[in-house]
């Protein structure tokens, strides 16, 4: 069974800097994409990075692209999201989740993951 557990949440000071780590285990699949959502009180779940497991290739919102960085470590089954010059719109609870297959990372957030960790909350004080 796959297990996806998140960490590295907390409450920072705007412009300030978090890195979040997605464990896990359980995974078979030759290929994959984890992604990040956040969600913000009242606001719908939003995609906020991809990275494939095949070529990792990568993709970021918007909003968070130059201040967000997703990277894998293979060894470990562990997908890190860096996050720099945090921003109060940041502020939500953040999830990773796994999808199985191939997909483009620029496509990431078109589909219904199979698996979603528990979430763990970002706070960015003003």
């Amino acid at each position: 069974e796959v297990q996806l557990v998140e960490s590295g949440g907390g409450l920072v000071q705007a412009g300030g800097s978090l890195r979040l780590s997605c464990a896990a285990s359980g995974v078979t699949f030759r290929d994959y994409a984890i992604s990040w959502f956040r969600q913000a009180p009242g606001k719908e779940r939003e995609g906020v990075s991809c990275i494939t497991s095949s070529d990792d290739d990568t993709y970021y919102t918007e909003s968070v692209k130059e201040r967000f960085t997703i990277s894998t470590d293979n060894a470990k089954k562990t997908v890190y999201l860096e996050m720099n010059n945090l921003k109060p719109e940041d502020t939500a609870v953040y999830y990773c989740a796994l999808l199985v297959g191939w997909i483009t990372a620029e496509r990431g957030f078109e589909y219904e993951y199979d698996y979603w960790g528990q979430g763990t909350q970002v706070t960015v004080a003003s």
